[in-house]
């Protein structure tokens, strides 16, 4: 076996260490330093997330449908939607279940009025 070699060294470093040889040492590592001041508090830390690009996405409702159905569809088709009217709808970053709000008109643009944000345990449940 290739690893053969690699077995017997350290069976050889085992049986070293166990009779008592004194052929090992400490290991010593330089100091890292860099600064000699207080350490950066955490938001310090965090200053450069500041900028990441996140997707946003809001769901307005899901159907399922047959293939069938799908290549049926033309221009002016209606597709029914699991939501009611004026229920909330989903808030997603990075396809990630934020919470839940209502849909705005402002200035002929749709948004999003933030009514519900998830607690920050099911948003770690949902990370995985």
């Amino acid at each position: 076996m290739a690893d053969e070699p690699l077995d017997d060294a350290w069976a050889e470093a085992l049986e070293e260490s166990k009779s008592g040889g004194n052929s090992s040492q400490a290991a010593s590592f330089a100091d890292l330093g860099g600064s000699s001041g207080p350490a950066p508090s955490g938001s310090q830390n965090l200053d450069f997330l500041l900028d990441v690009p996140l997707e946003v996405t809001v769901e307005l409702g899901r159907t399922d449908m047959i293939i069938n159905n799908m290549l049926q569809l033309t221009q002016g088709s209606v597709v029914e939607l699991d939501k009611a009217a004026g229920e909330p709808v989903e808030i997603f970053v990075n396809n990630k279940l934020l919470g839940k709000g209502e849909v705005i008109v402002v200035n002929d643009r749709f948004g999003v009025r933030i009514t519900e944000i998830i607690s920050q345990a099911d948003r770690i449940k949902n990370m995985g």
